[in-house]
């Protein structure tokens, strides 16, 4: 399926690619701003990863943004009672909930809002 989605490319796209390709064997682009160009350009066949976050650092999280469990609960649109139990570790974010959290864990509640 990647040969067909890599034929469908412009031409355009295909040096953007190989251009990124090159500059991170080289050093020059890192690993993550090589993953983002790719993502863009070649869509579901490159998939971003939401690391697993542990009631701990849900808490913590939480702690840092000066946040109730209620404000988060809103912002993640669940409930405060499941909050509550990923915070307990009774249950793990998943999908879209786990997707919120680390954007809110590498850039603050703020880039949710």
């Amino acid at each position: 399926m990647a040969s067909k989605k890599a034929a469908k490319l412009s031409p355009l796209t295909r040096t953007i690619l190989s251009t990124a390709k090159d500059m991170y064997a080289g050093g020059v682009m890192s690993k993550r701003s090589h993953e983002k160009i790719t993502l863009r350009h070649l869509g579901g066949t490159a998939q971003a990863a939401a690391k697993p976050l542990t009631g701990m650092q849900i808490r913590a999280l939480r702690d840092k943004e000066n946040i109730s469990q209620a404000v988060l609960a809103r912002h993640l649109h669940v409930s405060v009672g499941y909050v509550s139990q990923l915070e307990r570790d009774e249950k793990h974010p998943t999908g879209p909930t786990l997707v919120l959290l680390n954007v809110i864990q590498r850039k603050g509640l703020e880039a949710i809002l």
